[in-house]
């Protein structure tokens, strides 16, 4: 007997949320109902000019909360206002894929978010009109894996939800099917 784990989220998605979503928006086909492809997670750490160890840091904070390994980024082009050369490596990126996807989103919807300050729900209007969502976080202490004391200095993460909805209203109601706190 082969017994696979399949997330929380995505067994809720599975029995609930296709049904609805392919009647709500008359879909004649199973398969033309909006899914979530992939979710990246990137941190972008200016000061890691003058300070390597900050990078590092992040680049752990990162691997911790996505439950993956984080690769560093370079930028593309030199700044001489900010000091900044081509190649300098400047932030850290994270693309989650299947069962790493679900588990994060099921973590950021029903334990982050919850736990910012002044929490009153996600802005609905960040859609980019082709289906997909960002979403930035200023503080990454919201997530429970991180210790409060272990941390060099508090940074922000951006989240790029990637569905594969043709448009923003079918990318609006998946993601609140699935739970998501969009602001009233």
């Amino acid at each position: 007997m082969d017994t696979k784990y399949v997330p929380r989220l995505k067994k809720l998605y599975q029995e609930t949320c296709v049904r609805d979503l392919k009647e709500e928006f008359s879909y004649s086909s199973v398969m033309q109902v909006p899914r979530l492809e992939k979710i990246s997670v990137s941190v972008g750490v200016g000061e890691a000019i003058q300070n390597k160890k900050l990078l590092d840091s992040a680049v752990k904070e990162l691997e911790l909360i996505t439950g993956q390994h984080a690769v560093k980024t370079k930028a593309r082009k030199s700044i001489a206002n900010f000091k900044l050369r081509e190649g300098m490596e400047i932030g850290a990126r994270v693309t989650l894929r299947g069962v790493y996807m679900w588990e994060f989103l099921d973590r950021l919807v029903n334990v982050a978010l919850p736990r910012v300050k002044d929490f009153r729900g996600v802005n609905p209007n960040a859609f980019d009109g082709h289906g997909n969502y960002a979403l930035g976080v200023t503080e990454q202490i919201i997530f429970p894996e991180i210790d409060y004391d272990k941390i060099e200095r508090v940074s922000g993460l951006n989240i790029a939800i990637v569905t594969t909805a043709d448009t923003d209203e079918e990318a609006f109601a998946l993601l609140k099917k699935l739970g998501m706190p969009f602001r009233k």
